[in-house]
């Protein structure tokens, strides 16, 4: 419920905003319109002078017209638009990249543009005579942007980290960017006369094709894989590496594709080429060493001040600038400047999050609606111009995919990997479009053909959640399923944890749980409740909240699985989680300030409802040791907490009290015989009974009346662990 109010608040506000906004804009039309009109009126009715109110209304008319003022309504709409349209396409699965993607092209002519034209025309209006274009200031803007961006994604690139398989990555990779790269030039070769623009070489707009079709996004990619919790296992490794090596060839394939259509031909661009080598050795070989030694000095927030930041910046731009300078584009510089950061992780973090909010939330959809506002769909108004369209996607996907998927499986991957690599190197996103802006600025390509591959782009990496979850489905139903195991058996146990304390208690509880070698699998799963943070923060907080655990793991000799995700829905990772992976026995945690009723309610409510195994909800009081445990038995179906309790005494050391709360209840055989397990008809849970317990065990039914009726032993109860029972 508070999940659903939440989120009924949450469009409602949208909802508000949206009229509000709609209302400002329209009024603002209506004021330009009508103004003449209003002020004869006004005047009458007033017994204003008309020269007075005319003054007034074109002062006002002057200030909304400001390039300023212009400008800051645009970046107030896009922002807005954008973050709507991306936290729905979350919640569908996909990047938020995507909806920002698709937000511009709604702002843009394509829809706004076509059935809101004076709307429009508002928001983007066309320069007067002499007057500044607010499109350019979303240009330059979004170039910012855009060199942020890149320079964020060159500090993910990790040359040494690539090295593991770097010969498996290097050869799925370029065996894509190959085959993709002849089918672009193949398919330039049908498309050249029908839509180059006029003036156009054919090797400009063949190479502009075949690298449109070569790219991957490493951003895009990196997240989707964060977002499934694939990135520790040897797919989502082999991804990771094979998109940023991708990446990096395709952004020296760029750099050399612009040297030659700026010089008009290969011989001519040599010169471009020899600077462009010159400018990434000096890069490497030169200022990489000095800002290694820079990173080591500052690497902490109190050191990292704003002159440090300040130095950062002028490395970024001054090589964006020599990189423009020399004939090829400034984000190859951006992008080059990221690389060649320290790969000190706390200089990385401090200086990404410095960084990033601005370029992400604020800059970055600049580019997105700049990118829409040159997508016109309505262009595509016959059959053959979307038979075409089908015919450059379908060539687009089959290029990657065919590349990747025959590469990996030659390289003895299984099928499984060999196709999910084929269907995640399809996911272009945002270098894509970077490249499209590019030979549209280059005059390299139509209005019509940009618009087809914004589309393409689009599809190839939309598609890539619901392919791979396809795939996941075929091959799961040739996987044999695991038979459901009853109580008494050996249980697959399942952590999940949000503090790293937590985490420690529950391990602990999970050892004592399982001691005697009864359990057959141990995972602990940690998630991050967002979707849009980046690889290497993720990798930071996997760390964080992973170390203290598997010190505990450590010091317990207890061997685990560890499984980390970014998601947008935690219960529904959860509860998906359990059931794929047909745990027996969940355990999470519950905050020790929560002593009432509502430990068991929300999320955890949620979580118990919906699953179908046992779950175990622990109320953590500095809990370390077991050695004393009490079972609180009501008799009201909570009966098999017996057969838990027998799982506790696998040591010797450990002494069980069961309270027979009710006096009815009878307890099987091996309870009755246990010397460990003692039976107690005392129902008096005073401060001193309760102080020789470490843990309390109770039914959730038995804990809800108990919680109900306020009892005091709450207040002094050492650890609690709560049961539902599942459907096992």
């Amino acid at each position: 419920m508070i999940k659903g109010k939440t989120l009924i608040l949450y469009l409602v506000l949208v909802a508000g905003f949206g009229l509000m906004g709609w209302y400002v804009i329209q009024q603002g039309y209506l004021l330009e319109k009508f103004s003449t009109q209003a002020a004869t009126q006004i005047s009458v009715v007033e017994n204003l002078p008309g020269n007075i109110w005319h003054q007034l209304v074109n002062g006002y008319l002057t200030n909304l017209h400001h390039p300023l003022a212009v400008f800051i309504m645009q970046l107030v709409i896009i922002v807005l638009v954008a973050r709507i349209f991306g936290y729905a396409f979350t919640k569908m699965r996909q990047p938020s990249v995507i909806g920002e993607i698709v937000a511009g092209i709604v702002l843009g002519p394509s829809l706004v543009g076509m059935y809101f034209p004076d709307v429009s025309a508002f928001i983007f209006p066309k320069p007067a005579q002499g007057d500044i274009d607010s499109l350019e200031f979303l240009k330059f803007f979004s170039q910012i942007g855009l060199m942020l961006f890149m320079f964020i994604i060159g500090m993910e690139v990790d040359l040494k980290a690539l090295k593991n398989r770097a010969f498996d990555a290097l050869i799925i990779s370029h065996t894509g960017i190959i085959l993709s790269f002849f089918l672009g030039v193949l398919l330039a070769y049908f498309l050249y006369d029908s839509f180059a623009p006029d003036q156009v070489a054919f090797v400009a707009f063949a190479l502009f094709m075949g690298i449109s079709m070569s790219t991957t996004a490493f951003p895009v990619l990196a997240r989707i894989i964060q977002e499934r919790g694939i990135t520790k296992t040897p797919l989502g490794i082999l991804a990771i590496t094979t998109a940023a090596i991708d990446d990096m060839t395709a952004w020296c394939l760029l750099a050399v594709i612009i040297a030659v259509v700026k010089s008009g031909g290969f011989v001519n661009s040599l010169s471009t080429i020899v600077l462009t080598v010159a400018y990434v050795f000096i890069m490497i070989k030169l200022v990489q060493p000095f800002l290694k030694k820079f990173g080591s000095v500052y690497v902490s927030r109190e050191n990292l001040n704003k002159t440090v930041v300040a130095f950062v910046f002028v490395v970024l731009f001054f090589s964006s600038y020599i990189t423009e300078i020399i004939g090829i584009h400034p984000l190859v510089g951006a992008f080059m400047a990221g690389v060649i950061m320290p790969h000190n992780i706390n200089f990385k973090k401090i200086i990404t999050e410095k960084i990033e909010d601005v370029s992400l939330v604020l800059l970055l959809p600049l580019f997105f609606v700049f990118t829409g506002l040159r997508t016109q769909i309505n262009l595509l108004d016959n059959s053959d111009l979307w038979l075409i369209a089908c015919v450059v996607i379908s060539v687009a996907i089959a290029g990657k995919f065919i590349g990747a998927t025959l590469s990996s499986r030659l390289l003895k991957h299984s099928w499984k990997e060999s196709l999910s690599m084929g269907v995640i190197m399809n996911s272009r996103g945002l270098m894509e479009l970077i490249i499209l802006n590019i030979g549209y600025d280059l005059g390299i390509f139509g209005r019509e053909i940009f618009t087809i591959l914004v589309l393409m782009a689009l599809f190839t990496t939309f598609m890539t959640n619901p392919m791979l979850e396809f795939i996941d489905w075929i091959f799961a139903k040739f996987e044999k399923a695991k038979p459901v195991e009853d109580v008494d058996a050996a249980l697959d146990i399942l952590i999940s944890f949000g503090p790293s304390k937590t985490g420690s208690s529950l391990l602990r509880l999970a050892n004592f749980i399982t001691a005697g070698k009864r359990a057959k699998k141990i995972t602990a799963m940690h998630l991050t409740p967002s979707l849009e943070i980046n690889p290497h923060d993720a990798l930071l907080f996997e760390k964080e909240a992973f170390g203290p655990v598997r010190l505990t793991g450590h010091e317990l000799g207890l061997s685990f699985e560890t499984k980390y995700k970014a998601v947008d829905d935690v219960e529904k990772e959860i509860m998906h989680t359990v059931k794929h992976g047909q745990y027996e026995l969940l355990l999470v945690g519950s905050a020790k300030s929560a002593f009432t009723e509502k430990i068991t309610g929300g999320k955890i409510k949620h979580i118990i409802e919906s699953v179908d195994c046992t779950v175990g909800v622990l109320v953590d009081n500095n809990f370390r040791t077991a050695e004393n445990i009490l079972f609180l038995i009501s008799g009201e179906g909570d009966e098999y907490l017996s057969s838990y309790a027998m799982k506790f005494i696998e040591p010797e050391t450990v002494k069980i009290t069961m309270v027979n709360v009710s006096g009815s209840v009878s307890f099987p055989e091996g309870v009755l015989s246990s010397h460990s397990i003692s039976i107690s008809e005392n129902r008096t849970l005073d401060k001193n009974f309760l102080e020789q317990f470490q843990l309390v065990i109770i039914d959730i039914e038995y804990w809800k009346k108990v919680a109900a009726a306020r009892s005091s032993w709450i207040s002094y109860s050492p650890s609690l662990l709560i049961f539902s029972k599942g459907k096992i």
